[in-house]
């Protein structure tokens, strides 16, 4: 599809799934080559990073590693509240351990801070960050990102897991808005 619409607003094809999936074969190449040995335990930030994280595990061949799930949440409608909310937590000891975050999209920074800043806490052996996707015009907070895939602009985007209101996570593209 070339476009579609969610709720009030109509978006255009930004970023097709053919695309995404090369971005994410070279990070799950770059993570298999760094992390051999490491038995990293990569947590997934729900709703938004459900797909990519499902994407780059399939990818991953490393014998022991595992996965987990913990879901924040900063944004109403089309822009971030600036406040995170911790929504479901992490049941995995971490201590001493790898960890991987995985998201979907940095743009403040504000969510990454926080998980970090939350993980720390957990005495890990160190603390990685992935990102499928990347807007450094819009950070606010100082990150260290590990593995980024696309740097994007400042646009409202939507598909492959990211959404308007709870909207277009189902889409396999990423579409970017045309009318705010």
């Amino acid at each position: 599809m070339k476009q579609v619409k969610v709720h009030d607003k109509t978006f255009e094809l930004y970023i097709p799934h053919e695309k995404l999936f090369g971005v994410i074969e070279k990070m799950a190449d770059k993570m298999n080559e760094e992390l051999a040995g490491e038995n990293p335990l990569f947590i997934c930030i729900l709703n938004g990073s459900f797909m990519f994280a499902a994407e780059l595990f399939k990818r991953i061949d490393m014998i022991e590693t595992e996965i987990s799930f913990v879901k924040l949440a900063s944004y109403e409608g089309d822009s971030t509240t600036g406040k995170v909310k911790q929504l479901i937590g992490l049941n995995e000891d971490i201590d001493g351990r790898t960890v991987v975050i995985l998201e979907d999209i940095v743009d403040t920074g504000i969510t990454i801070e926080n998980i970090q800043n939350q993980l720390d806490k957990l005495n890990p052996k160190k603390v990685l960050i992935a990102t499928l996707l990347l807007k450094p015009d819009s950070l606010q907070k100082e990150v260290n990102l590990d593995y980024v895939g696309l740097e994007i602009p400042n646009d409202f985007i939507v598909g492959f897991g990211l959404d308007y209101d709870g909207y277009g996570r189902n889409l396999v593209d990423i579409y970017s808005v045309i009318n705010n």
